[in-house]
């Protein structure tokens, strides 16, 4: 069990870094926009579009990284105060009953519509310049898959805590700037 769940997190880990580099992609395109826009006074017809795709791209190809490192949104009021046996007992549960069935039917349904979009080259009707969107259709079931790969090391990683009472938690690769600012406040007071 071990030996997947380090294996998906490093799936997801490279994928969510990968797909990371669209922000800088994405603000570069922004920035173009305006400039052309309010300094040019020559909008695009692309950028905008571009953009939107880029962003859903990221948010869905990060979605089993941000998994594997436990940054999805719980109910941590309570989820905090459980011992570990039974935050691993809940979310074994939830994983079950609610995110396979959910993942399942967007890879399932997600194919159906990636299919037909490549099938005849859709391009996105909002957008006067026809920016092709199959491409996107594709990433959605491509992020189902990642998606489906990392819940199966979540339950494993359930499993091992029922057991042994604590949480395997995903190597650390990266770290809030308020952990490091204490971190370095506390240095100083030392």
């Amino acid at each position: 069990m071990i030996g997947f769940i380090e294996f998906a997190d490093k799936l997801s880990g490279w994928f969510g870094k990968a797909f990371g580099w669209l922000i800088i992609l994405m603000t570069l395109g922004m920035s173009y926009e305006v400039a052309a826009r309010y300094l040019f006074n020559a909008p695009t017809t692309w950028s905008l579009d571009v953009s939107f795709i880029m962003y859903g791209t990221l948010f869905m190809m990060g979605g089993a990284y941000t998994l594997s490192r436990g940054g999805h949104v719980r109910g941590d009021f309570l989820y905090r105060l459980w011992k570990p046996k039974t935050q691993a007992t809940v979310d074994l549960i939830l994983y079950i009953f609610f995110f396979f069935p959910g993942v399942t039917a967007l890879i399932l349904v997600g194919s159906k519509y990636a299919i037909r979009s490549w099938g005849y080259g859709e391009v996105s009707v909002n957008s006067p310049a026809g920016v092709p969107i199959f491409q996107f259709k594709a990433v959605m079931v491509a992020a189902g898959i990642l998606l489906f790969i990392q819940g199966i090391a979540q339950v494993m990683r359930c499993i091992l805590c029922i057991r042994e009472g604590y949480w395997r938690n995903a190597d650390d690769d990266v770290e809030e700037t308020e952990e490091l600012l204490i971190k370095q406040r506390v240095a100083q007071e030392d």
